[in-house]
């Protein structure tokens, strides 16, 4: 049974410009698997495993919970890990706070629910995942991070239903796509 999950989507010239900074960070974090850049994304709803017929209700009620919803911008700002301190597990990028982005992962997350997935509890840490396993012959030194600024702009104006295909790279199919077509003026 395949994996499935909601996110929303970072557009192709955003996800090009973080490929060319994580070729440069790949030679100062030795992370054992990096994400192909067309993996980028931000998830707002992790399903796991499902069976079609509850992935497609689930679909319809996120297709319906987004029908009105504006585009908005994000940043991507910087770095940091998730996991033990001298070997993190996870290596991500952060993003600018948006109320807006918290605030559509809670419309398609309680729309999943409804279809009645059982969803993690954990708070909303929005990141994009960049790496995973930290593999460094010296432990993980945090400071670096700071290092690294990052600040790519982008419009969030795509939710997209994705499927894991592990044996493929890029390895997140994409089932459907919602766009956040109106266009909010800032």
């Amino acid at each position: 049974m395949s994996h499935y999950f909601f996110a929303a989507k970072i557009p192709t010239e955003t996800k090009v410009a973080m490929e060319d900074r994580m070729k440069e960070l790949r030679e100062q974090f030795p992370f054992r698997r990096w994400v192909h850049y067309e993996d980028l994304h931000i998830t707002l709803a992790f399903l796991g495993a499902a069976p079609e017929g509850k992935v497609e209700k689930a679909s319809s009620l996120v297709g319906e919970t987004l029908a009105n919803s504006k585009s908005f911008p994000l940043t991507i700002t910087g770095l940091g890990v998730f996991g033990q301190k001298d070997s993190p597990r996870v290596f991500w990028a952060s993003l600018s706070k948006s109320e807006k982005l918290g605030e559509l992962r809670n419309r398609v997350f309680a729309a999943c629910k409804e279809a009645g997935f059982q969803l993690e509890t954990r708070p909303f840490a929005p990141h994009v995942t960049l790496a995973r396993n930290w593999e460094g012959e010296a432990p993980f030194n945090p400071g670096k991070l700071a290092e690294q600024p990052l600040d790519l702009d982008f419009l969030l104006d795509e939710v997209v239903l994705y499927r894991t295909n592990m044996e493929k790279t890029p390895k997140y199919e994409s089932i459907q796509s919602f766009s956040l077509n109106s266009t909010e003026l800032q």
